[in-house]
Formats: structure tokens, C-alpha cells, sequence
């Protein structure tokens, strides 16, 4: 579990967001506070290198932000496939990286929706003040690779360095990103509906209501 120095230091004073920016392949917008983004990162065996690069020299001929959203898209579909070890299917790793994305709920980001995959992560968080979107994936990614890397007895890369976000344009797209985070399970035929999936939002806040209520909520480990 992360501690409140780790896995990053608090920033010395308040860090301005760092607009577009890249890292890799794909480009990244940090709007900073009060600018809701959703981001997806994967582990590095998730999906083919070879793969990836066939897919940008198809589409390199196609406007940037067309060129991006169609990278993303075949990425997911390949994602839900669950190619790769898939180590986030074990209950144990699933839990330790759904405990970190909650760490620092409040502190450092506000988390409104999530989901852990088998092989990937889907977050929907604002960030706080003086905190900035590549600094918060980072931690979460940097802590999780060390962890789980010590439960595995394995060494080398966990996650792949890069990832995909996406700023909220408005309150239609927020709910929008919240429906596709919650359903991805769905979709990916790994449960019948939502909060059926024990590693994600909509779980959380189904069994939450249930507590409330006074029910014991049945969770599929």
C-alpha cells in the first residue's frame, strides 16, 4: 500500500498543467484541476509491439486526431480479447491495483469511475490542486509494477510506458466515459452487468447502496 510519501513526493508548490504534451506514440492533454480526464494503461504483454506498429503505419495517412481515436479504439478491442498473462485476472493483484487508484482519492485527484481489467486499467479522476495528470499515472503505474513484479517473483517491464487519456468536454461526454468505463466488463463478456465485476465503480457502488440498505451484497471474488 502506498504510503503518504510514496510513490511520489508531494510537488513543492503548485505545478501548472502541462497542456498538450507527448510521450511515445500518442499525444497527451493535461488540463490540470478542475478538468476531468479518463485515461487507459495496460500491461506489456497486452498487446503485441508488432501489432501496434502495424496499425500506425496503416493509419498514418489519416488526419492526427482521427489517426489517434482509430489507434484507440483497435487497442481496446484488442485489450477486451485478453491477449497477453493477464495478471490483473488475479484477485489478489486486481485488489492491490484498485487499492492504489483509491490511495489518494481526495489528496492528489478526485476518482469517479474505474475499472481493472485483466490486462488493463480504465480510470476517470480530476486531478487536485498542484497535481497533473503524468504524475498521478505514474504513481499509480510505478508503485503497482514494483508490487506486483515482488508477488510474481518476476523482474522487468509491468505496464506499458505509454497510455491513453482523454480531457471531459462537458457533462454529456463525463457520463458517456463513466457508461463505457463501468460497462467495459460487459462487453468484454466477463460478467452480465457492471457492478457484477468485483474490480471496478459500478461494484463499488452498488454494494455501498446495498450496506446502506442493510443488505449483505453478494461480490464475485
Amino acid at each position: 500500500m502506498p504510503t503518504e510519501d510514496a510513490p511520489l513526493p508531494e510537488p513543492n508548490g503548485q505545478r501548472s498543467p502541462r497542456g498538450w504534451h507527448s510521450r511515445g506514440y500518442l499525444p497527451h492533454f493535461d488540463g490540470g484541476r478542475e478538468c476531468p480526464q479518463a485515461v487507459t494503461f495496460r500491461l506489456a504483454d497486452s498487446v503485441p509491439v508488432t501489432v501496434v506498429d502495424a496499425w500506425i503505419s496503416e493509419l498514418k495517412s489519416h488526419p492526427s486526431q482521427k489517426r489517434e481515436t482509430e489507434l484507440r479504439k483497435r487497442i481496446e478491442a484488442f485489450l477486451d480479447a485478453g491477449y497477453g498473462g493477464c495478471h490483473l485476472r488475479s484477485p489478489h493483484i486486481a485488489t492491490l491495483v484498485e487499492d492504489a487508484l483509491l490511495f489518494f482519492d481526495g489528496p492528489r485527484y478526485h476518482l469517479h469511475a474505474w475499472v481493472v481489467m485483466p490486462n488493463h486499467v480504465h480510470a476517470l479522476f480530476t486531478p487536485a490542486l498542484g497535481w497533473n495528470l503524468s504524475d498521478i499515472v505514474g504513481s499509480w503505474k510505478s508503485f503497482t509494477s514494483k508490487e506486483v513484479n515482488k508477488l510474481l517473483g518476476r523482474t522487468g517491464k509491468f505496464w506499458q510506458e505509454d497510455y491513453f487519456d482523454r480531457f471531459i468536454r462537458d457533462e454529456e461526454h463525463f457520463g458517456t466515459v463513466v457508461n463505457y468505463i463501468e460497462a467495459n466488463p460487459v462487453k468484454a463478456r466477463l460478467c452480465d452487468k457492471p457492478e457484477q465485476w468485483r474490480f471496478g465503480s459500478a461494484c463499488r457502488r452498488t454494494s455501498n447502496a446495498d450496506v446502506d440498505a442493510g443488505e449483505t451484497p453478494a461480490v464475485p471474488g
